[in-house]
């Protein structure tokens, strides 16, 4: 039974920021919604709210940076990328300064509809210079990654996770900066997968190497720079393919990067991107968005299944005697 967390990133933030006087949090009305009312509670001459003014925001945080601080902004990842990109553009990364954009509510983990949901930030944060972009699929990398935050000399982006959260690393096995983690390897597909879809996909994989599949996995927290030295060799050693799966746009995201580089190292294999393409999504539990948009693990099945040129005799049945014993809790609709 995989562990799940509760608020990992509330109660790890406080502890970690408690020896590092020059970190600081900026929220946007949305201080309790993005688990940052410990930190306030705790250290309230570190904290600034300053409304739901996110532009004023950026500047603000710029000013900060220039002083040597490192602030943290908190608010939703739609409010961090698409309201104030020309903010964040030139206020923060064009001087490459160290301010730290905690962007939550990632994609379709929402049901708050478009408005809410950030299905284009990691391709905006990907056309900024400076700009290095992370994402969080469990509740280790919730905690370790503000170290490999802290350490970048340049403005993060990052895409974090709230609520009830799956821990499907170890403890001791922290996200590393540039690097994908391996899951499993195989000879026969290669599947790259971000964020909450790395729960699904292990679902679907845990399913296909059943049928004696093998399947080559990797996830990836990284997605600028995208460089890992890795992945290529990953998918050029597989005979069929490879799948990328991700919260988001195929435009823009991983899928667009993973054929970016296929294309730079001049790999000729087949490509699916999973995701969402080419639309908007709409208010909905998380289960009835990912399996509405392909993004869950039936939809990585159907894509195995495209590659190998033949069905493959997975149904939900067989998925659901492979459930992971966290996604009954994490299935809960949370409040805006």
């Amino acid at each position: 039974m995989i562990e799940t967390v509760t608020r990992p990133h509330r109660e790890h933030f406080v502890r970690w920021a408690a020896h590092r006087p020059e970190v600081l949090v900026l929220s946007a009305d949305l201080t309790s919604s993005c688990e940052a009312d410990g930190f306030r509670d705790t250290y309230p001459e570190r904290f600034f709210s300053l409304g739901m003014a996110e532009q004023n925001m950026m500047g603000f945080a710029a000013g900060l940076a220039r002083e040597g601080f490192f602030p943290y902004i908190h608010t939703f990842a739609v409010f961090v990328t698409r309201r104030p990109f020309d903010q964040v553009a030139m206020a923060i990364a064009y001087p490459n300064l160290p301010v730290r954009l905690v962007g939550f509510l990632p994609g379709l983990t929402t049901p708050g509809g478009v408005t809410h949901q950030a299905i284009d930030d990691i391709g905006l944060m990907r056309l900024i210079p400076n700009m290095t972009i992370l994402e969080t699929g469990d509740a280790t990398e919730v905690t370790s990654v503000l170290d490999v935050a802290q350490a970048v000399d340049g403005p993060v982006y990052i895409r974090q996770l709230r609520g009830e959260v799956p821990r499907l690393f170890p403890a001791d096995e922290p996200m590393r900066l540039g690097r994908a983690r391996p899951l499993a390897d195989g000879s026969d597909l290669c599947v790259i997968s971000s964020g909450i879809c790395t729960e699904e996909a292990l679902r679907a994989t845990a399913a296909l190497r059943a049928q004696g599949l093998g399947v080559r996995h990797l996830h990836v927290s990284t997605l600028k720079p995208f460089d890992d030295a890795a992945l290529p060799d990953a998918i050029d050693g597989v005979r069929l393919g490879v799948i990328t799966m991700e919260n988001h746009s195929i435009i823009g995201g991983l899928g667009a990067a993973v054929a970016e580089l296929m294309a730079e190292h001049g790999i000729g294999r087949r490509l699916l991107r999973l995701g969402l393409k080419d639309t908007y999504a709409h208010g909905a539990s998380k289960p009835y968005l990912l399996r509405e948009y392909g993004l869950d693990a039936m939809a990585l099945i159907k894509a195995a299944e495209q590659l190998a040129g033949a069905p493959l005799a997975i149904n939900e049945t067989d998925l659901a005697a492979v459930r992971l014993g966290t996604l009954t809790a994490a299935e809960k609709t949370e409040d805006l």
